[in-house]
């Protein structure tokens, strides 16, 4: 097998790509021994999102590297204890709201710590609701926010009751973590009763947990400017100088990129080759998530449109763009009417993208459980025939 480049040579773009798709889980045979867990582990994030079309982002991302692994089956990876009742994940704040790896709860010691030191917060805590939340978790075991005595005070969406706000606070300060779902509510829990011995501390100072993180958000990306590494836990630009020259990361230049970019050298060793994936991505997916990466990648511009008034949109409201032969080749805004699939709109960039672009809506609608696909409109009318055809 062909060595790429070696650390500070230059990649052209389209080994830049492939070794991103690689490192996303998207280019090689997918380690389907290591499931859904393996998927957690090798992205070191996947976002959480209420937002449920197909399904929520946080299944459609192993979806889009395994295949058609049952529901149920992500849900239980994610947040059933192993058999000797330690957690496989916990819930925090990094790109966003994310599943995170149980192993990496040490190094988000610096943002615990920034929380814990924040002087001002959006909902006020009534005095002693913070004990009370505590005391009651001690009491009680593992609890949702109704269960602590209900989430909201009846009003909008951040009308969230003293409980609510106090428990959420005791998350980000890392007194409290959640491990655990039931029907999509978070499980409260003590860290110190959930977190495995071993991981709870805080014993790392905030420099080690940014070297950390840099270093797994460069594996995870494969290879990334100095905003892409920054971005994948959300870190500040500032915080990732600090540490990149001790991160294990090797500089290299990528044609096309028109500023500095790093590797990990591990994904310099062998050109990535392997099948590729066809499939829909979540527009959380973090081979997308970023819009300037994804547009120096691929090519291809993308944007959410949930949140964009309808008149607005484009593409439509969650618009998942499809990935095949390692490119991003259009996209569609899927809904769900019975048992069928519905495309309420597909944008194909090119006649190639047909066929992929069927194939995907059939893998999709059989995964969620649908006996049909109902195409309502195509951008490019002159293409709906051969798509209507492809999904025979």
């Amino acid at each position: 097998m062909t060595a790429l480049p070696r650390p500070a040579a230059e990649l052209s773009a389209d080994e830049a790509r492939r070794i991103a798709l690689r490192a996303q889980g998207f280019l090689g045979a997918p380690d389907r021994r290591a499931g859904v867990r393996g998927v957690l582990r090798h992205l070191g994030a996947v976002q959480l999102d209420t937002i449920s079309v197909l399904a929520r982002s946080h299944e459609l991302v192993p979806y889009a590297r395994l295949g058609a692994v049952g529901r149920p089956v992500v849900d239980r990876a994610y947040w059933t204890p192993g058999a000797d009742g330690a957690p496989h994940a916990f819930e925090y704040w990094s790109h966003a709201a994310c599943i995170l790896p149980i192993e990496e709860w040490p190094h988000f010691a610096f943002r615990r710590r920034a929380y814990r030191d924040r002087p001002q917060w959006f909902h006020d805590l009534p005095d002693g609701a913070y004990e009370q939340v505590i005391k009651q978790l001690r009491t009680e075991g593992p609890l949702t926010a109704t269960e602590l005595g209900g989430a909201k005070n009846g009003g909008e969406w951040w009308d969230w009751s003293a409980s609510k706000v106090a428990v959420e606070r005791a998350l980000i300060h890392g007194e409290v973590v959640c491990t655990e779902r039931r029907g999509w509510k978070r499980v409260y829990d003590l860290a110190e009763r959930a977190v495995p011995s071993s991981l709870l501390h805080d014993g790392l100072d905030d420099r080690e947990c940014l070297r950390r993180l840099v270093r797994l958000a460069g594996q995870s990306l494969g290879v990334g400017t100095r905003a892409d590494l920054a971005d994948y836990h959300r870190l500040k630009g500032e915080q990732v100088d600090s540490v990149l020259a001790d991160s294990g990361l090797v500089p290299v230049t990528v044609a096309g990129w028109d500023r500095p970019a790093w590797a990990d050298p591990a994904a310099l060793e062998t050109a990535p080759r392997g099948r590729h994936r066809t499939t829909l991505l979540s527009p959380f997916d973090s081979l997308i998530w970023e819009r300037a990466r994804t547009e120096r990648i691929f090519g291809f511009t993308h944007r959410l449109e949930a949140y964009v008034p309808k008149p607005k949109r484009v593409h439509g409201y969650f618009a998942m763009p499809l990935l095949s032969g390692g490119r991003l080749l259009g996209r569609v805004d899927p809904a769900r009417d019975g048992r069928t699939l519905v495309a309420k709109q597909v944008s194909l960039d090119t006649p190639k993208a047909v066929a992929p672009m069927a194939q995907a809506l059939r893998e999709a609608a059989e995964w969620v459980g649908c006996e049909d696909v109902r195409v309502e409109r195509v951008d490019r009318p002159e293409l709906a025939a051969a798509l209507t055809a492809a999904l025979r």
